[in-house]
């Protein structure tokens, strides 16, 4: 679409379109059918006829309904909108034209409402909409899933349930609720975002959107630019890559890229896949295994229905429909009392996490309370800024030789992507033996021996714990293990494969 254009067509509809702007909008509509199509375009037709009855001049030429004999069609005069309606009755030509075209806008919204303005391409558990299915104008809501829609321009845009949404142009995308990702060729820039607290419009990027069932709306840009404008507000921001805001209020407010919080095109086809070979039936076969273990010391799935305490957004899970903790602020926790008054000479911990990639010093995964000198043993398992896997008790001793900076056993690869996915953290951690093992993916990643290696102490816990900047967590986190025994490679291998959402 011509931004000149759109831009005009907003001015004109929001009534603060100046003299000089009218001529070059009117310019504009009278040089160009495809600009008056595209016009129509911007209208929904209760709109269209209201313009039309508030002030458009006749044309010197006949008014026709032929679309390809566009050039005949009655132009939007200088009058502002507000002020047009009393002209409409003391002009009757006015009148006359302004209801011909009435009738010519109504023709023109028929046949823009059968328009295809996206084609579902891939789904990953929709149920609602299925690959193939051609989108106009209407509603659609999703309860579990995620699915991937092509524009008519070449737009890319990925939604997550739970979420409901609607096409109303090619190049216009109103989301009442939900989670959507975008990739935006050039000849679709311009695409734009509407959601209850605000826009978001391309001009050629990456970026995604995030509009939670209550509260504000997030745009977070990964590659390019986009302009934000919350709602109520007439200034517009840029955001380039790495930035994001959140829309309240009328106004934009900084905050931290979410990396993760949003599946992306290219994830799409691996979760479909993984889906179509029944990794789902295999992962919920693992976790009735796993729960039958006389050593599991809990199993967190979030799918109980019991409700967690703490401070948190339930969202999806790897599963279409399933749940999952999600954590956005600092402050953000769930609450565990997990272990009892146990000592735990040995101990497995695993989880599937999806996790943003953040400048804060720690994400805390696992901390247990009572971090002093009288409770040796503690335990907290965490993400570091180095974006590195880590398992601390409270005095331990790392054995000579041991390279960590910090003074605690770390793994030696990064645990999180450069672009969300979905993945499988474990690590296995052994007393007598005094070793700690980390696992990435249900692969052996490293192992770390100390001189001084406590049984672990559970019991009273948080995930994501600690009202402070550095052990903010962010991200989601879906099947917490703690095994009272030590897993092995194969074990460990086993469960990855076993919940894995991909193929």
């Amino acid at each position: 679409m011509n931004p000149e254009l759109e831009s005009l067509t907003h001015r004109y509809l929001d009534g603060s379109i100046s003299a000089a702007e009218m001529a070059r909008f009117n310019h504009l509509l009278s040089e160009s059918a495809e600009a008056r199509r595209e016009f129509v375009e911007l209208l929904n037709l209760d709109s269209a006829v209201a313009a039309s009855a508030a002030g458009w001049e006749r044309s010197d030429k006949a008014v026709s309904l032929s679309r390809e004999d566009s050039s005949s069609v009655a132009l939007p005069s200088s009058l502002p909108r507000r002020s047009a309606a009393k002209a409409i009755f003391t002009h009757s030509w006015t009148w006359a034209a302004a209801a011909c075209l009435a009738l010519m806008l109504s023709a023109w919204w028929w046949q823009g409402s059968q328009r295809v303005l996206a084609t579902v391409v891939n789904d990953a558990g929709v149920e609602e909409l299925s690959n193939g299915t051609k989108l106009r104008g209407e509603t659609h809501s999703l309860k579990g899933g995620s699915v991937e829609l092509v524009s008519a321009r070449g737009a890319h845009i990925v939604i997550e349930a739970p979420a409901e949404f609607r096409f109303e142009t090619e190049q216009r995308l109103r989301v009442m609720r939900g989670r959507l990702s975008a990739e935006v060729p050039p000849a679709a820039k311009g695409f734009t975002v509407i959601t209850p607290s605000g826009d978001a419009v391309d001009l050629g990027t990456r970026f995604g959107v995030d509009v939670p069932a209550n509260g504000a709306a997030e745009i977070h840009v990964f590659q390019g630019e986009v302009i934000a404008k919350a709602s109520g507000n007439t200034n517009k921001q840029s955001l380039r890559g790495g930035d994001a805001v959140t829309m309240d209020g009328g106004a934009s407010t900084v905050r931290e890229l979410r990396s993760s919080a949003f599946i992306q095109a290219d994830e799409m086809s691996g979760l479909s896949a993984g889906l179509a070979a029944g990794q789902r039936a295999r992962s919920e076969a693992a976790l009735a295994a796993m729960r039958n273990d006389p050593a599991l010391i809990a199993l967190l799935d979030f799918e109980s229905g019991s409700a967690q305490p703490g401070v948190f957004r339930t969202v999806q899970g790897r599963w279409p429909g399933s749940q999952a903790p999600e954590f956005v602020h600092v402050g953000d926790h769930l609450k565990l009392d997990v272990g009892g008054d146990r000592e735990w000479p040995q101990l497995t911990l695993a989880a599937w996490v999806r996790l943003d990639r953040l400048g804060a010093p720690y994400q805390s995964l696992l901390h247990t309370d009572g971090w002093s000198q009288s409770n040796a043993g503690q335990v907290h398992w965490m993400v570091t800024k180095h974006t590195t896997m880590r398992l601390a008790l409270f005095g331990n001793t790392l054995a000579p030789g041991s390279d960590e900076a910090e003074g605690y056993p770390d793994s030696r690869s990064s645990v999180l992507p450069e672009r969300g996915r979905w993945v499988h953290l474990a690590t296995v951690y052994d007393a007598t033996a005094k070793s700690v093992r980390f696992y990435l993916n249900g692969q052996f990643d490293k192992e770390t021996h100390q001189t001084i290696a406590h049984p672990a102490k559970l019991g009273t816990a948080q995930i994501g714990n600690r009202n402070r900047q550095d052990r903010k967590l962010s991200g989601r986190v879906d099947e917490l293990l703690l095994l009272g025994r030590t897993m092995s490679d194969d074990e460990v291998r086993a469960l990855f494969e076993a919940g894995n959402p991909y193929r």
